[in-house]
């Protein structure tokens, strides 16, 4: 195939010499004639005289044309613009001012065209009072921008781009056919245009809708610019992105200019398309002709970026830098559907993001210069492999099942999620007021940062700051750009170091780590210890001399729950959910609670936790130590021994641990229910009760949990376990001295399954007090779409699975793959193929969303849920615990029960559904504290908790894998099998067994592959990869790669700190 990157002059050159005879002199004249009949002006007869006079110049074979040249001199056509004038229009223009045509008129045409151009472009910078001589006249081309905005050495790089797309050569072939079976109709539009409208007048139409040049004609298609770097089409300035022009116009008078989509270098002009008013995006949602999302750049291919489908389908693809006009990853945006003929071809499979490589690709010799790709350095070693995708525009779906993707650009940003703090590193750029910021991030682009801002020696010793991370804060993006414009915040200290790199994570995902200010520490009580005061224990049911006890990891500071069990004497039992009450502390609208409210959790990284509240609230005065008064709210039930609820009840107490039981006390204690433990063998233990009642009342937990969770999965609930990463720890420098896969056991399931129950019951309690103001937790069904393509996948693969909801899901899940050593690690894989079309659960409130079949919570499969049993850590929990607060306000002046517990009638009902018991509690509105929410006010702080609680989980993420990369250089390399979870066209992803990650592993970088094919028959594809033979005599070793298939991987650190990848060892390395 060839490229389309070579330059259009060679494809002139053939179309010259194929049509000898359009170079006749006579329909030169000709078309003179029709013109200046058209347009009699002394400017068009001069411009003509001129190219008489150098049509006689002599053209070279190479490089650009001496016609072209001479003629751009005599207009006074800077130099700059003269580079730009062959390849610009060749490129994007229905006509050509190749010299090779220089007889034809069509050439004529374009040539008067581009001098129009100019005129117009020149014009149009003289009347903008940012704009400098210099930038008028461009410069000189002394530094080289990659595509993503790095700056490399001053030389220039060929026209040919090792990496560049085969959709952007297809797209570039499409259009120049177009073109030119267009020419004869455009070029007469477009002379009549030019000579019959007043200069400007289209532009000013332009202006007045606040619309992008490049945005007149969407019909037509985009021709993508190449990701190559150093693209040699565009000759612009390179200079001009590092110091870029301020104020320049909106439009754009270079018709390539509306073929950038890639984040290439654009003009000196506008790069990315002016934002709609606030009015024009309201009016364009209303009208259904705008869609507003949240922004998801793919960290390993950050050219691609989605928002979700307002239908649930297929997400929406944003093709590129340009399309996402200065976005960032989480960013609400609004967005302007692009012409079908743009929309992205897809294979019809379970990767809606774009996973998939080049279809066409069948044969892929593996050569060592492969690894020597031209990239930008900001890449890392695992992104210079990345996938380039298959993107067809304009053609239909195909009968092999490829579906057609819709495909966007960003108009509006409603609201900039993203903190725009990243961690990185500068680079010097002599001779430069301002250094270059490379964030680690790939998905933010390059910024400016003053010299002032940089460390005083920095300008002078540049080489010593090379490994040191900084903070950045990016404080404009200007539409002129491909780089932000930032301040240097902090300096974090050297990359590779655990602290600096944790602090790094920290402030790009806006987690607040401060110590808390004396304004919210004055909230504290101030007296410590603290003692409970004696009329808050007149308030609340004294549960004090009840065995309770906590069950918790053994690191546990934070302890927010309790249980208890007791047995009755008619053989039910009597089981307590004691959750801290936290609300009692955190007054509404103090300093304290708006601290809460900002943080919305606390963050659990693998060396600390940062705490949503101050440490005396969470490890002292609200934790639930042993042997303490602690203030609760309680939930109670009379539960049958096998998990029938037959009453309830909610109210505030006061409770006294007895023991703080570790995941492994109390997994002992449920292993060996006969053992008599030994008081060394456990924490301190309240005397007032024996270790054999703290064991049995474990035991009767364990029997009425395993009922109870037998009743959730019959009733159709599901759970997804992914495996969890954890690290043994050095006590005196925090490094990892060793890690292992978490195992989710007996104990764990025991506790989960109280807590379960507890939330259940509060939701449905605050809805039916409060149905316009709870606070509840949905989790919406996954994508149909994407379900209907796993269950063809599945059935390809010949694996008994259904996916027509979740309690069918669980069910298929249970059942084994198969019954020998890798049973296990197949469901894993499974359980992560269902998780892709699995959606975010989230935070609501019921007076926002009206339809209740939306609260449900998919995969608990209940209609009704929120979260109530953790308020340290969550302020969502605070906020129910307000409303469950106001909803059990007894009056003591009016109600004589001054213990409900007491008053069976009035406070216990007795129903035989858990879902529909409820308390029927004694409320006076005379003697109920004010609940001061509004609907408004519990929305907006849903959508606070949300936001945080989705940067806690990566936070949480990335601070494992940190850890883990630590662990990988000091211990490695590190060999493991692995079981193949998804096959793409150059790479595929593996789940390594020993350690639970999941790690992509690129052909190209597999040493000792001779070649690689890919095939695809229906959804399931294969990789069939063609070793060398480790005997020169034998032919050469071939493998296949499929979903399930086993091999050897060893994980190696990376050149990049804190990284490593995978690599594939030979196949005949796996046992048979």
């Amino acid at each position: 195939m060839d490229s389309s990157r070579q330059p259009k002059r060679a494809n002139q050159k053939q179309e010259a010499k194929s049509s000898p005879a359009e170079s006749k002199a006579p329909r030169r004249k000709d078309a003179y004639a029709r013109l200046l009949s058209r347009h009699r002006s002394s400017t068009f007869t001069k411009y003509l005289e001129q190219f008489a006079k150098a049509s006689s110049l002599p053209m070279e074979d190479n490089g650009p044309s001496a016609l072209l040249k001479g003629q751009s001199d005599k207009l006074s056509v800077p130099p700059l613009k003269r580079d730009l004038m062959p390849n610009h229009l060749s490129d994007s223009s229905d006509f050509s001012p190749s010299p090779l045509k220089d007889k034809g008129d069509e050439s004529a045409l374009s040539l008067y065209m581009v001098k129009l151009s100019l005129q117009n472009a020149e014009r149009e910078g003289e009347r903008k009072p940012g704009v400098s001589e210099k930038h008028r006249k461009a410069q000189r081309r002394d530094t080289a921008t990659s595509q993503d905005g790095d700056i490399e050495s001053g030389e220039e790089l060929g026209p040919f781009c090792p990496n560049d797309s085969k959709k952007q050569q297809r797209q570039r072939k499409k259009t120049k056919d177009s073109s030119k079976e267009n020419s004869s109709k455009d070029a007469g539009r477009f002379v009549e245009n030019v000579l019959n409208k007043p200069e400007g007048e289209d532009i000013k139409k332009r202006k007045k809708k606040n619309l992008p040049k490049q945005s007149e004609e969407e019909g037509k298609p985009n021709v993508g610019v190449s990701k190559c770097s150093g693209d040699s089409h565009n000759p612009k300035s390179r200079q001009d992105f590092i110091n870029p022009p301020k104020n320049t116009a909106s439009g754009s008078n270079s018709p390539a200019d509306k073929n950038k989509n890639k984040g290439g270098r654009g003009s000196r002009k506008h790069i990315f398309e002016p934002y709609m008013t606030s009015e024009e995006v309201s009016h364009g949602l209303k009208r259904g002709e705008l869609i507003q999302g949240q922004l998801r750049i793919n960290p390993k291919k950050y050219y691609d970026a989605f928002i979700p489908s307002p239908d649930d389908t297929r997400d929406i693809f944003l093709d590129g830098i340009i399309a996402r006009n200065r976005a960032l990853n989480g960013d609400i945006v609004v967005v302007q559907i692009l012409p079908r003929e743009q929309w992205k071809v897809v294979r019809s499979d379970t990767d809606c993001e774009g996973a998939s490589e080049s279809e066409t690709q069948k044969g892929n010799p593996v050569q060592p210069a492969q690894k020597k790709m031209v990239r930008a350095p900001r890449v890392s070693v695992e992104d210079q492999h990345r996938d380039q995708d298959h993107l067809e525009n304009s053609f239909p779906p195909q009968s092999n099942g490829e579906v057609l993707q819709m495909t966007a650009k960003v108009v509006y940003i409603v609201e900039k999620k993203h903190s725009r703090a990243v961690t990185g590193s500068l680079k010097f750029l002599p001779d430069k007021p301002f250094a270059m910021f490379s964030p680690v991030d790939h998905r933010v682009p390059r910024i400016n940062v003053p010299l002032t801002d940089c460390p005083e020696d920095f300008s002078s010793r540049p080489a010593d700051y090379a490994n040191t991370l900084f903070i950045c804060r990016i404080i404009n993006c200007p539409a002129d750009s491909n780089f932000a414009e930032g301040r240097l915040a902090k300096t974090l200290g050297q990359a590779g170091e655990i602290e600096p790199e944790t602090e790094g994570i920290l402030l790009e995902y806006d987690v607040d780590f401060s110590e808390f200010s004396d304004e919210v520490l004055d909230c504290l009580p101030k007296n410590v210890p603290w003692n409970i005061p004696p009329e808050e224990m007149a308030k609340r049911k004294d549960l004090r001399k009840e065995c309770i006890f906590t069950i918790d990891p053994a690191t546990a500071r934070d302890l927010d729950d309790a249980l208890s069990c007791k047995r009755l004497p008619d053989g039910n039992y009597e089981v307590g959910v004691h959750i801290a009450d936290v609300s009692y502390f955190v007054q509404a609208g103090s300093a304290l609670d708006k601290i809460a409210s900002q943080r919305a959790t606390s963050v659990y990284l693998v060396q600390k936790v940062i705490p949503m509240l101050p440490r005396l609230l969470c490890e002292e005065l609200c934790s639930l130590n042993p042997l303490t008064d602690r203030l609760t709210f309680s939930a109670i039930w009379k539960v049958t021994p096998e998990g029938k609820i037959l009453s309830e009840w909610f109210g505030r107490s006061v409770i006294r641990s007895c023991v703080k039981l570790s995941y492994d006390h109390a997994q002992s204690m449920i292993e060996a229910p006969e053992k008599t433990f030994a008081a060394e063998e456990l924490p301190p233990v309240d005397p007032q009760h024996s270790i054999d009642a703290i064991h049995q009342a474990v035991l009767n937990l364990h029997s009425i949990a395993k009922n109870l969770r037998a009743q959730r999965f019959s009733g159709g609930a599901l759970r997804l376990d992914q495996l969890k990463l954890s690290f043994t720890l050095d006590k005196e420098t925090m490094m990892p001295q060793g890690c292992y896969i978490y195992q989710y056991r007996d104990s764990n399931k025991l506790v989960e399954e109280f807590m379960l129950l507890a939330n259940i019951a509060t939701a449905h309690h605050i809805y039916k007090r409060f149905p316009e103001l709870a606070l509840l937790r949905r989790h919406p069904p996954p994508k149909a779409k994407m379900v209907d393509e796993l269950q063809e996948l599945c059935d390809q693969l010949g694996i008994d699975i259904d996916l027509s909801s979740a309690g069918a899901l669980n069910k298929s899940l249970l059942s084994t793959l198969g019954n020998d050593e890798y049973s296990i690690a197949r469901k894993e894989v499974l359980t992560h193929m269902c998780s892709r079309p699995m959606q975010m659960a989230l935070y609501f409130c019921t007076g926002v969303v009206r339809e209740e079949k939306l609260f449900k919570h998919y995969a608990l499969n209940v209609p009704l849920y929120t979260h109530f049993t953790s308020p340290i850590r969550r302020y969502a929990d605070i906020i129910v615990h307000r409303l469950l607060a106001s909803s059990l306000s007894i009056c003591f002046k009016h109600c004589s029960c001054a213990f409900p517990m007491k008053a069976a009638g009035s406070i216990v009902t007795f129903l035989p559904s858990l879902f529909d018991v409820f308390c029927s509690v004694c409320f006076h509105p005379e003697c109920c504290p004010m609940l001061e929410l509004s609907r408004e006010e519990v929305q907006k702080q849903t959508s606070r908790c949300n936001e945080k609680k989705t940067a806690s989980k990566r936070v949480q993420e990335l601070s494992s894998e940190l850890f883990f990369g630590v662990f990988v250089k000091d211990c490695g390399p590190l060999d493991s099998e692995a079981m193949v979870m998804a096959v793409l066209d150059q790479s595929f992803d593996v789940l390594v067994l020993r350690y639970g990650v999941q790690k992509r592993i690129y052909c190209k970088s597999v040493t000792g592959l001779i070649s690689f094919h890919h095939r695809k028959v229906g959804k399931k594809s294969e990789l069939t990869l063609l070793w060398t033979p480790e005997d020169p005599q034998k032919p050469p070793v071939e493998q296949v790669i499929s979903i399930f298939t086993l091999v050897e991987v060893q994980l190696k650190a990376d050149s990049v700190p804190m990284k490593y990848m995978a690599f594939l060892k030979r196949p005949n390395a796996i046992a048979p």
